[in-house]
């Protein structure tokens, strides 16, 4: 079991089901369990599925004196979740609105209200890191002042660029320069995945990077040998909607590589987690535990 802190976004997502993109016009539609709400955000969905997995987690994150954070700290408690470091900071918490057809495609609409203005406490998550041996820290603001104490405390770094496009982004620069562990998606990625993480070694410290590509499976990159290899996707149970599947793949990761220090079979494990997840129409639903991943693993590796 690892001890990992984890620093992101948490929020009420509710999800629609479509019939296909683009949207065709009608008045009404009646859509008997097309429509779903649940607490999620990156942060949230790393949190649960380590906690899930038999991690013991440091969950940092913000939320509003609402209704919707009141359903949160209901939902954490059910997730086994600790809540002691989800503070009540804002007016209001954060929400998003997902569309998703019945191919897995999905438009996901976040609102994430004054999130991004405002300051997390410095001193309780010195108090957090200390007991933990790995940080993942997501890359929403009130993470960013953590990257650098977190690298000079000697801690794993770990964070999700989700879809990016440029090696100096502004927003996400901070967060590449700090991380050991980097993931991300090729969605926008303006040169093949293998490319882009010659470039990221050049400029950028990650030992791991990951490229995530969908039905094309991932990339992962280890620099210490220099190996760059693609992993092809898994098949566990028809897609219901792909959202949240990066995050499960990154938590996956993690859980994985910090019980056998192989990335490689982190990353085949975290495969089957997250081709698991896509099974249910929520962020934040589908979880394995890690029972139940070593024994679907095992029977896919047969």
């Amino acid at each position: 079991m690892a001890r990992i802190l984890v620093s992101g976004l948490i929020n009420l997502e509710n999800t629609l089901r479509v019939d296909g993109f683009p949207i065709e016009y009608t008045p009404v539609r009646y859509l008997f369990y097309g429509v779903n709400s649940s607490v999620s955000g990156v942060g949230f969905n790393v949190a649960r599925a380590l906690t899930g997995l038999g991690d013991a987690v440091r969950f940092l994150s913000l939320i509003g004196r609402d209704l919707a954070g009141s359903l949160v700290k209901t939902v954490l408690d059910s997730a086994s979740i600790p809540a002691g470091d989800v503070l009540e900071k804002l007016e209001r918490t954060p929400q998003s609105v997902i569309l998703y057809d019945p191919s897995g495609r999905r438009q996901i609409n976040v609102d994430l209200k004054d999130i991004q203005d405002q300051v997390y406490p410095f001193e309780r998550f010195q108090e957090a890191l200390q007991e933990c041996s790995l940080a993942v820290l997501c890359n929403i603001n009130f993470s960013r002042p953590f990257l650098l104490p977190a690298s000079q405390a000697g801690k794993l770094v770990a964070t999700d660029l989700h879809a990016i496009a440029e090696l100096d982004d502004f927003y996400n620069r901070d967060f590449m320069a700090a991380a050991n562990i980097l993931f991300m998606s090729d969605e926008r990625l303006p040169c093949s995945p293998e490319d882009w993480v010659r470039q990221v070694w050049d400029r950028y410290p990650a030992e791991f990077v990951v490229v995530g590509m969908g039905a094309q499976g991932t990339l992962l990159g280890v620099r210490k040998d220099h190996m760059l290899e693609r992993m092809p996707a898994i098949y566990t149970r028809p897609v219901v909607n792909t959202i949240g599947a990066g995050d499960a793949l990154f938590s996956a990761f993690i859980h994985c590589y910090s019980q056998s220090w192989n990335p490689f079979e982190a990353l085949r494990k975290a495969s089957v987690f997250a081709s698991y997840k896509i099974g249910e129409p929520g962020a934040a639903d589908g979880f394995l535990d890690e029972a139940s991943l070593n024994k679907l693993y095992a029977s896919l590796s047969k």
